[in-house]
């Protein structure tokens, strides 16, 4: 009897330490700017990482190239995230005064790009995702 307790009790332990993680991948994304021929967004919510891979079709890689020979037709960009008032959001870029974010909202498609400048907030469309995929797994 004590040996089906204890059992139990392990049991209940390890049920109760088991977690969701969830990833959520946005792809077949257009942009308001530039044009690629893949540009997916895979945010692991149990990393707090973005991982945004992307090709830029032949016009946009030309464009970019003219003025910097280091940019690659195939990028892959990783981001910390997190976070905040039911969005989430990347780290920021920039500087104290001035700085961009890339701000996800749960289950829509829009890809929006939040700049600050002097405490002075905008928020606009970056992107549109055609696709939206969830996945949760048990760890």
């Amino acid at each position: 009897m004590k040996k089906n307790k204890f059992t139990l009790a392990i049991l209940l332990l390890f049920s109760l330490n088991s977690s969701f993680a969830e990833t959520i991948i946005l792809s077949s994304c257009d942009n308001k700017k530039d044009g690629f021929l893949k540009n997916e967004y895979i945010l692991d919510l149990e990393k707090l990482l973005l991982t945004r891979n992307y090709v830029y079709n032949q016009e946009t890689y030309k464009k970019y190239r003219i003025t910097d020979l280091s940019v690659k037709k195939e990028n892959t960009l990783t981001r910390f995230i997190y976070r905040q008032e039911g969005k989430i959001l990347t780290d920021k870029l920039g500087y104290p005064q001035f700085y961009t974010q890339l701000l996800f909202e749960i289950d829509s498609p829009n890809i929006m790009i939040k700049t600050v400048i002097n405490n002075e907030e905008g928020i606009s469309s970056m992107s549109n995702c055609k696709k939206i995929e969830r996945f949760e797994k048990e760890s």
